[in-house]
């Protein structure tokens, strides 16, 4: 700091000395000018206002130090963060890809079993449709036989009517009363 000041007060010379006065005169403004700039330099070294400069400016460099060290702890984080949320990101469409493959092999089952289903129930379908059919040719084939039975016996009727005399009629009415009654006791 004396160096410094040694410096500026060797620097002004009387070649920048203003108007005609000689330079170590009272009345040269530059004279005043720097006895009153190193009395102020003088004033601030004797308070050691360059000392609270520095400090100050210490103080600041530790602010920022502190604010940069908590910037990358936040970058930190939040690179953490991220990642974890990457992870998440990929963990969530691993399942939904399982979901999905899931959901195509449930429809799959769903549709065999459907097939399924549609065939036993056409099979059911196709033997009741059987058994109906069964049951109305049974149905036919007994209507028919009870009517040929009702014709033949209609037939048999009157050719017996025809060729019986009427004292052989009374005779089989006789008889035909003694065997109901004989089977029905």
């Amino acid at each position: 700091m004396k160096r410094l000041v040694a410096l500026i007060m060797l620097a002004a010379t009387p070649a920048m000395a203003a108007g005609e006065y000689p330079f170590f005169s009272l009345r040269n403004t530059d004279l005043i000018v720097l006895v009153a700039f190193v009395i102020f330099v003088g004033v601030l070294y004797y308070f050691k206002v360059h000392e609270m400069i520095l400090g100050l400016l210490d103080k600041r460099a530790d602010d920022i130090r502190s604010e940069l060290d908590e910037a990358r702890r936040l970058r930190e984080e939040a690179l953490s963060v991220l990642a974890s949320f990457e992870k998440q990101q990929a963990e969530v469409k691993d399942q939904a890809a399982r979901i999905v493959e899931r959901a195509r092999e449930d429809a799959k089952i769903a549709v065999e079993q459907a097939d399924k289903e549609m065939r036993a129930a056409l099979a059911r379908r196709v033997k009741a449709a059987q058994d109906q059919i069964a049951s109305a040719e049974a149905a036919a084939v007994r209507e028919v036989r009870e009517k040929a039975a009702r014709v033949a016996i209609a037939a048999a009727g009157d050719v017996i009517a025809s060729t019986l005399s009427d004292a052989d009629a009374s005779a089989l009415i006789q008889s035909s009363i003694q065997t109901v009654e004989q089977r029905l006791h």
